[in-house]
């Protein structure tokens, strides 16, 4: 049914669980500086990242914009979205979020039929909202804390918990990565990533300015946004620190 091997599936979810089990307690308080474990690799990686994105990715994700007509463009966005709610669901699920859950399969449901696969999104105009989870957060709602921040080659900021369950979704739970024919697996990978990239064009231009050290500015960002998705907005308070 799929070119993935089970015993790579099966590693990627022990590389999870064991990545997990060696994680902080999740309520720490979130110490961005604490977290960088490995600062040194951490920043040669985001450059190596800003590198790539400023002489390749970004003007590939450019060339996309310009050439495909702006309902193509939506059209390609809702179909991966579409796609996504199949491990969102799942990861829902898993939470023992059910309400969610069912919202997310309703979508599907909703935007793969009414919405000609998914082309349109006709779950939102029926508001049924659209969530965001993995497994990183799955396991973060297990209790497992992040074990690290790591940036990822091309894929930018993670943790260590992170990168266990990036493993588990792209293996097991996503849908792009189940097509059995090689070329076109690929090809639908690279078209999301250009797809998203290119999404990201327009809030760049409102946000781009002087900083004096982006890479710290991504990673605090990030973390700070990673607990929020964990949390769903609602983050319980951090434990007080007293002074001696």
């Amino acid at each position: 049914m799929t070119s993935v091997p089970s015993g790579l599936r099966a590693s990627a979810l022990a590389c999870a669980l064991a990545l997990g089990a060696c994680a902080q307690p999740q309520l720490a308080p979130l110490d961005p500086e604490a977290l960088d474990t490995l600062p040194a690799y951490n920043r040669w990686m985001f450059g190596i990242n800003e590198k790539l994105d400023d002489y390749l990715i970004k003007p590939v994700a450019k060339g996309y914009q310009a050439v495909t007509p702006q309902f193509l463009d939506d059209g390609i966005t809702n179909v991966f979205g579409n796609l996504a709610d199949v491990p969102i669901g799942i990861n829902n699920l898993l939470q023992f979020k059910f309400r969610e859950a069912a919202q997310d399969f309703t979508r599907i449901v909703f935007n793969s039929t009414f919405g000609l696969l998914g082309f349109f999104d006709v779950a939102s105009a029926f508001d049924i909202p659209k969530h965001d989870e993995d497994f990183g957060q799955t396991l973060a709602r297990w209790g497992l804390g992040e074990g690290g921040y790591f940036v990822l080659p091309l894929l930018g900021p993670s943790t260590f918990r992170d990168t266990g369950g990036l493993l588990v979704d792209a293996f097991n739970i996503d849908p792009v990565w189940e097509i059995d024919r090689i070329p076109v697996r690929n090809s639908a990978v690279a078209l999301r990533a250009i797809d998203r990239r290119a999404d990201l064009l327009r809030s760049e231009r409102v946000t781009e300015g002087a900083v004096l050290d982006r890479y710290t500015q991504m990673r605090d960002g990030w973390l700070q946004r990673r607990r929020s998705l964990i949390y769903d907005g609602n983050v319980p308070p951090e434990p007080r620190r007293f002074e001696e």
